[in-house]
């Protein structure tokens, strides 16, 4: 089956369609109402937190360089922490190819920082709790009552995680721009149990680096 994802997720990557659309700003009604940004388009300029509290953008940490962008529901989540530590076999090798390995969800800094600290992270984790880079690339949805009522049975509070009251959480995503900031590959999912594994990721992220390699002019 992973065969089959890599094949098409591949396959998507080699033929991105040139058409892009406008940021999204609203949160979706439920995972399977989000529309995630098109291949094409511009990386949204969107403010974010580092795992100390400090105030930074994604502009600022992505650094003109290329980058993959995971956006996961929060370290309280057992598939997140799963794909986090799945995402550990390749930094280097990504690092290697140019790029920026970048995890980020509404999980407040001091979550973030529990996250890091037990799973032993060795990428950058940033904390979107007011939920704005999930809105900005339409990727973010607001939990139902009845959810944050079975959440509450099972120890979880999403306001607690986010410190917020908007009980917002993004699909699982993952994105890769290029350094120019535009989006090269998605893969989005509204079952939270289902994730791209790191080595689609990573596979995705040579095709790309190949790709922008051969379309380079010659000197």
């Amino acid at each position: 089956m992973e065969k089959h994802v890599l094949r098409v997720l591949l396959l998507t990557v080699l033929l991105m369609a040139a058409s892009a659309s406008a940021p999204a700003v609203e949160l979706a009604a439920s995972a399977e109402q989000v529309r995630p940004l098109l291949l094409g388009s511009k990386m949204p300029e969107v403010a974010l937190r580092t795992t100390d509290g400090k105030q930074t953008s994604l502009r600022a940490q992505v650094d003109g360089k290329p980058a993959i962008l995971v956006f996961y529901r929060g370290g309280w989540c057992p598939y997140c922490n799963l794909q986090l530590s799945d995402l550990r076999l390749i930094v280097k090798d990504v690092e290697a190819l140019g790029y920026r390995l970048i995890a980020i969800s509404p999980d407040r800094p001091e979550e973030l920082s529990r996250t890091m600290s037990r799973d032993k992270l060795d990428y950058v984790l940033l904390s979107d709790s007011r939920a704005e880079a999930l809105a900005a690339f339409g990727i973010g949805y607001r939990v139902d009552d009845a959810t944050i009522e079975k959440y509450h049975g099972y120890g979880i509070d999403l306001e607690e995680a986010s410190g917020e009251s908007h009980h917002a959480l993004p699909v699982p995503s993952v994105f890769i721009v290029d350094a120019q900031g535009i989006l090269q590959f998605s893969y989005s999912h509204p079952d939270y149990k289902v994730r791209v594994p790191g080595s689609v990721v990573l596979a995705a992220a040579k095709a790309i680096a190949e790709r922008k390699q051969y379309l380079k002019p010659e000197s």
